[in-house]
């Protein structure tokens, strides 16, 4: 199952590229998450027309989000955050965050940069994803992610917005 991920779009003060739904409309995703920050619920409706989509509530939002969710895909839990309530951003901070909650995987916003890592603590694996910003990204390249998911298996794959 393929599920697209973005956070911190910040629309419409910033441009939402149309070649990124169409992206997620090709590809056939099943879910769109998005980590917060997204400023304009009417970006959700936009993104609607592709998928349905699990948004949490970011600092710089200001209508009504939670602030955090959970999708149950098959047997993993993914837990989906903005990230701004912690002091730190740090991969310990997040492992611990996952696992208090029971998550398999992590997704997490705020940084606008993308961002992977596979944790492997007291025999249980977390995997952290930050798929950056499509807009307004932060020393990288405007980004978002896909999130592949089987029974068995997870592959994340980062793409580049301006290389689409």
């Amino acid at each position: 199952m393929l599920i697209g991920v973005i956070s911190d779009t910040h629309f419409p003060k910033a441009y939402f590229p149309d070649k990124v739904k169409d992206f997620f409309k090709k590809k056939g995703v099943k879910y769109i998450v998005h980590a917060g920050d997204v400023q304009d619920k009417a970006l959700i409706e936009i993104l609607e027309e592709v998928a349905p989509v699990i948004a949490v509530k970011g600092n710089a939002d200001s209508f009504k989000l939670p602030e955090e969710e959970v999708l149950r895909v098959f047997d993993w839990n993914i837990l989906i955050i903005h990230g701004h309530q912690f002091l730190s951003l740090s991969s310990q901070n997040l492992v611990y965050k996952a696992l208090e909650e029971g998550a398999d995987i992590l997704v997490f916003g705020h940084t606008h940069r993308p961002y992977y890592n596979e944790v492997s603590y007291m025999g249980k694996r977390v995997i952290l994803i930050n798929p950056g910003s499509p807009t307004l990204p932060r020393l990288s390249e405007p980004s978002f992610a896909i999130l592949n998911l089987s029974r068995e298996d997870v592959d994340v794959k980062f793409y580049n917005v301006w290389m689409l």
